[in-house]
């Protein structure tokens, strides 16, 4: 009887079943802490373009604020090293690409040119209403050794180009736009330069005239500012 109503016992802690998966040790992995880790990986691009910057300076801060939420909710999330390895390499792209677009623009204007841009050629409110064509800033760039970027208008000479219309923006060269006369540069390449059409950003300095009685070459339409360039990269 003894021998039987042991048998009978209910099982004792030490002899119960093993428990199942420990669901309250569970943590999920934070969505914020992956999401930075992407944006990281893609942080490289701002070596390519001084505009593609913002992109690291978004993985800066989307790590930043997945490692507060990983450390307020540790309980609950991980992702922790995650979040702090997409830091690093976010801002490692950010200095680096800083550094290198800092150093160039600092250094490609070649000696004894004044860089300029776009806006200083461009109409501003008084000129409209005075109906001037060559706004006021752009008159004393006449005869000036200047450096200045943009893209090629496409023509009907895409080899040994000489003669070209330089304009401000990409999507005008490429796409067909229809650049405002004060974003066209006519420019004439010294010997012995000379380019093939592409899509790409060029670099050109040289003398700046300004003559509103011409039209372009092989691209038409008027044109204010013409270029004598013998820099070009």
């Amino acid at each position: 009887m003894n021998q039987m109503a042991t048998q009978l016992q209910p099982p004792t802690i030490d002899q119960a079943a093993p428990e199942g998966p420990n669901y309250a040790a569970y943590r999920a992995m934070s969505s914020a802490a992956v999401a930075a880790l992407a944006v990281s990986l893609l942080s490289g691009v701002a070596f390519l373009a001084p505009s593609l910057i913002v992109v690291p300076v978004v993985g800066v801060l989307i790590s930043c604020y997945a490692i507060a939420a990983v450390h307020q909710r540790r309980e609950e999330l991980t992702g922790g090293l995650l979040a702090k390895t997409a830091l690093v390499v976010s801002v490692l792209c950010l200095v680096g690409s800083l550094t290198m677009h800092g150093t160039i623009y600092l250094t490609e204007v070649p000696d004894g040119y004044r860089r300029i841009s776009y806006r200083e050629l461009d109409y501003v409110r008084s000129d409209k209403e005075t109906q001037r064509l060559i706004p006021a800033a752009a008159d004393a760039l006449d005869g000036e050794k200047v450096f200045i970027k943009g893209y090629i208008y496409p023509g009907s000479q895409k080899r040994g180009i000489r003669s070209f219309l330089l304009v401000r923006d990409k999507g005008d060269c490429c796409f067909g736009g229809n650049p405002k006369i004060t974003d066209r540069i006519q420019v004439t390449l010294q010997d012995p330069l000379r380019l093939e059409f592409d899509t790409r950003m060029h670099k050109l300095a040289g003398v700046l005239r300004i003559d509103p009685n011409q039209t372009a070459v092989d691209a038409g339409g008027a044109v204010l500012y013409h270029l004598e360039a013998d820099y070009l990269k």
